[in-house]
């Protein structure tokens, strides 16, 4: 049995979405705009060697992840993301798969 994790949509809602943008479009939008460019500065700072430089792009990237936190809060607050709750076995599953990377890793202890 799948449980989702939600909150309830606004009545004023429509029920079926015309073709037209809406704010849960222009939201969604900006979701994947922050999504799209933390990415890039998670590449750039793997490849930066200028300390300065890393440590100013590492705070650019602190702070988008904060704003994609937001961003999702927001969307999740009005009921337009919804999460499939994982059950025990699912947890179970990932724990061990996950776990057993961990010794390809350098210095593995």
């Amino acid at each position: 049995m799948s449980v989702q994790i939600a909150m309830p949509k606004s009545p004023q809602e429509p029920q079926v979405k015309g073709p037209e943008m809406n704010d849960r479009d222009r939201i969604n939008e900006v979701l994947s705009s922050i999504k799209y460019m933390t990415v890039g500065y998670n590449i750039g700072l793997n490849e930066m060697q200028n300390p300065k430089l890393h440590q100013t792009v590492g705070q650019i990237l602190h702070e988008y992840h904060q704003m994609q936190y937001q961003v999702f809060d927001q969307m999740f607050q009005r009921g337009w993301y919804k999460m499939k709750a994982a059950d025990q076995q699912e947890i179970s599953q990932a724990h061990t798969q996950f776990s057993g990377y961990s010794t390809q890793f350098p210095n593995f202890q």
